[in-house]
């Protein structure tokens, strides 16, 4: 089982000057990410890997340096597959292609990666990592102490650098976001592809969490968090739905399987590793902005930014409006479930909304 890691307090690692009620969301959200990994994989795998090994000073390093190497032409390769998903939706959604820089695009993915990797070399605290390997019904335990920084310590780090990128891209027309994005995405996945199973895990779980940072507008909703006092009700309701977004998306998630076991989106069935982790992102996005929404008071957010960008990347992608109208039914039931009265009642409008603008009079299924 995955168990989450308590995270020190995070208030030391932002501005000082910052409004007690920012350290507190995002010591909220670090605590979501974990030290202890799984993945889906055949015993001789876990037999061929040592994760004291890969672990090491060396090895981190020695991984990073050749993934730095080969960032440029993974890049290119993943500005290709953006290109080809994406940029017939320039015409049909009348995005001005002058918006689309593909260097700069790959410049900002590029640093993005770079910064991860910088942290994964460094050497925090002597502790503790424990991973479950899951295979043909078993259980399968690795654990070894290591000097490899907590991945909450590389959400503090990198988010005020991914805050100002989405700032960038969103200020003129918020769906060039997804081409970022996209880019991203693809450009991690291919430096993962040269690597051993069990690190593979490892560096992604970093990756995963500059991918969760673009997705979400984690720096908007701290700076929307340090114009209410910390006693505000907006902000209690907040506080207190956030520790529990991951689990809610796991509810969706098991229930969407079975309801839609068939299913078949661009990168493969629901129930395949790569299209769980980006299900179970999304519908924790949509809890971001629901989030930032009641910090703002404000749909904005929602009609400026998610729903353009779901208009825009959902269609190649291949998820039907049906899926994601189920997704926010079960999102509003659970949200029911985990809040009480009071706090639903400011969520409340927000779910409304969102509802209605993917309603099926609004996007009819093709």
């Amino acid at each position: 089982m995955i168990r989450p890691t308590l995270i020190d307090s995070l208030a030391q690692d932002l501005n000082s000057n910052t409004h007690d009620s920012v350290p507190s969301l995002a010591n909220i959200w670090a605590k979501k990410y974990i030290q202890n990994l799984q993945v889906e994989a055949p015993k001789q795998e876990l037999e061929s890997n040592n994760l004291s090994e890969i672990l090491s000073p060396a090895r981190r390093t020695t991984t990073a340096t050749n993934l730095l190497q080969s960032l440029r032409f993974s890049s290119a390769q993943a500005w290709a597959k953006t290109e080809t998903l994406l940029i017939s939706q320039l015409q049909s959604h009348g995005i001005s292609p002058d918006l689309i820089d593909p260097w700069q695009i790959a410049t900002d993915s590029r640093d993005l990666l770079d910064q991860a990797l910088k942290v994964y070399t460094t050497n925090g605290d002597n502790r503790l990592v424990e991973l479950d390997w899951f295979s043909n019904g078993q259980n399968f335990k690795l654990e070894t102490y290591s000097q490899l920084p907590t991945i909450g310590q590389l959400s503090v780090a990198i988010a005020p650098s991914v805050g100002k990128i989405r700032k960038k891209y969103t200020s003129e027309d918020p769906r060039t976001l997804g081409f970022v994005s996209m880019q991203f995405h693809y450009s991690g996945q291919m430096l993962l592809n040269s690597l051993q199973p069990l690190e593979q895990l490892v560096v992604n779980s970093y990756f995963k969490v500059i991918d969760d940072h673009l997705y979400m507008p984690l720096q908007r909703a701290y700076e929307a968090a340090a114009n209410l006092e910390y006693e505000d009700a907006s902000l209690e309701a907040v506080r207190q739905l956030l520790p529990f977004t991951s689990e809610i998306a796991r509810q969706i998630s098991q229930k969407t399987l079975i309801m839609y076991a068939d299913y078949q989106c661009h990168s493969g069935v629901l129930s395949s590793p790569q299209v769980r982790i980006s299900s179970l992102r999304d519908i924790e996005m949509f809890q971001v902005y629901l989030c930032l929404c009641v910090l703002e008071r404000s749909v904005a957010s929602i009609q400026q930014e998610l729903f353009p960008l779901c208009v825009m990347l959902y269609p190649p992608l291949k998820v039907s409006w049906e899926l994601v109208r189920t997704l926010l039914r079960l999102l509003n039931q659970e949200i029911h479930s985990y809040l009480d009265e009071q706090h639903i009642r400011i969520f409340a409008p927000y779910l409304t909304a969102l509802s209605e603008m993917f309603g099926d009079d609004v996007l009819p299924e093709a």
